[in-house]
């Protein structure tokens, strides 16, 4: 009986360590190019939006409305000036990107404070870009309730909600776009790299070799996956710590459980790498088809990015 390390497969996985190692392109795409999409994408991706502009319209003219706009104006999320047109004309703003939030300081506005009666506060938001437009009305209402909590007064936006926020209550993009990237590098990384593996062995002219071997179909496919296999995990790990170093990205839950799924997930992955491998004819063609099955539906499809 031959010895498990002395299989046919095991001599096939063999030689396919051997060749990652000694060729540099794949070196890149497995090592490198999971690197640089992590911190492009890390750094990059980001729905937290700041430096909005703002434009007031202060009928008041009061120190509390003063006070007002300065809260407006000391928040990172708002550039605020003045708008001296008329009301009506105030579209004009969104439709040439001049403001992408309008605030209303009605008459008598400081004298309703002082009474600490129901004060009325109109804020007019673009919503050409609905999520931006979600973000942007939860950070005006921030804003006056950190004016109401100053003053204890009663301003209110037409508008009220309760957040209750769990699992990432600071808002922080990284901590929601690092473990998409981890799911989409890794689909990528195994599905394009398996994609030519059978591909390339058409390409040189070494399949008719394999095949008239005494070697088994299932020898192949496992002498073929094997080598990749390792990779993925070692990209997975490379991500998950980069992501943890890098973008502070807490890391709560079981790692045994993340190493199952991430298991599964990534033997799919390698097999529809595989099944590229055997409709293309050429490498080329094979990193074309696997980066259009795995790019795009990835990042349209799955809510990494666009809600579905």
């Amino acid at each position: 009986m031959i010895p498990f390390w002395r299989s046919r497969f095991i001599s096939i996985a063999r030689k396919e360590f051997l060749h990652i190692i000694r060729d540099p392109r794949t070196l890149m795409i497995a090592i490198l190019m999971p690197v640089i999409q992590l911190t492009m994408f890390g750094y990059a991706l980001n729905l937290e939006i700041q430096n909005v502009d703002l434009a007031y319209i202060d009928y008041d003219h009061s120190p509390k409305s003063q006070h007002l706009i300065d809260q407006f104006q000391g928040s990172r999320y708002f550039t605020a000036f003045p708008y001296q047109g008329r009301l009506s004309e105030v579209e004009e703003l969104f439709l040439s990107r001049q403001a992408r939030v309008i605030l209303i300081i009605p008459n008598n506005f400081g004298k309703s404070l002082r009474r600490q009666t129901q004060t009325p506060l109109q804020v007019i938001i673009d919503a050409a870009d609905p999520n931006a437009a979600v973000n942007i009305r939860n950070y005006c209402q921030q804003v006056i309730e950190l004016f109401n909590a100053r003053y204890g007064t009663a301003v209110r936006l037409p508008f009220e909600v309760t957040p209750a926020i769990w699992y990432n209550p600071d808002m922080k993009s990284a901590h929601f776009f690092v473990p998409g990237i981890l799911a989409l590098l890794l689909v990528m990384i195994s599905a394009l790299l398996t994609s030519i593996t059978i591909s390339r062995e058409k390409e040189m002219g070494t399949m008719e070799q394999i095949l008239v071997s005494p070697v088994r179909p299932y020898e192949i496919i496992l002498g073929k996956v094997i080598p990749y296999i390792f990779l993925a995990f070692l990209d997975g790990a490379l991500i998950l710590t980069l992501g943890i170093i890098l973008f502070k990205t807490p890391f709560i839950g079981s790692v045994l459980l993340l190493a199952l799924l991430t298991t599964l997930y990534i033997i799919t992955a390698l097999s529809l790498g595989l099944m590229i491998s055997t409709i293309a004819r050429s490498q080329q063609t094979a990193m074309m088809m696997a980066i259009s099955a795995t790019l795009l539906p990835t990042v349209i499809l799955s809510g990494f990015i666009f809600p579905i």
